[in-house]
């Protein structure tokens, strides 16, 4: 499960209403739903004695309403989405500091690993050297003077 999953399971019914009307209220099909039922609205009351005659009063009432409304779900969603956001960016950061943190430990050993290499290659040419100093070599007897 991911985090994600997680905080959707965890929202209140609220803010999933909220979150599906954002998301719908910000889809092309919204617009033109809206505009065909406002082309609707203006064609069917100018054409007859419908009930908002010109200068639509009534759809105005509605227009106000609806946008106080949007308004405040598109704050609501805002919010929400804002604390999704500070979630995910405390979640990075602390990951971020958890693998700062393990980096750390691999530098400590590879500086480690290193002295110990330095150590074994610095004992394995004195080996040598004392091996080639018994042996006789004359190469190793004049590199020793």
């Amino acid at each position: 499960m991911t985090w994600h999953d997680e905080h959707r399971r965890s929202l209140s019914r609220g803010e999933l209403a909220a979150d599906v009307m954002r998301n719908g209220m910000g889809s092309w099909r919204f617009v033109v739903a809206f505009i065909a039922v406002m082309a609707v609205w203006a064609i069917v009351n100018v054409v007859t004695d419908g009930w908002d005659p010109y200068p639509f009063i009534l759809l105005n009432l509605f227009l106000s309403m609806i946008a106080g409304l949007q308004g405040s779900i598109l704050l609501i969603a805002a919010k929400r989405q804002d604390a999704v956001a500070a979630a995910l960016a405390r979640h990075d950061f602390e990951t971020d500091v958890a693998a700062k943190r393990e980096i750390e430990e691999l530098m400590e050993l590879t500086r480690v690993q290193l002295e110990i290499i330095t150590e074994l290659r610095a004992d394995r040419d004195a080996a040598r050297a004392a091996a080639q100093t018994a042996a006789g070599d004359p190469a190793a007897q004049s590199s020793a003077r």
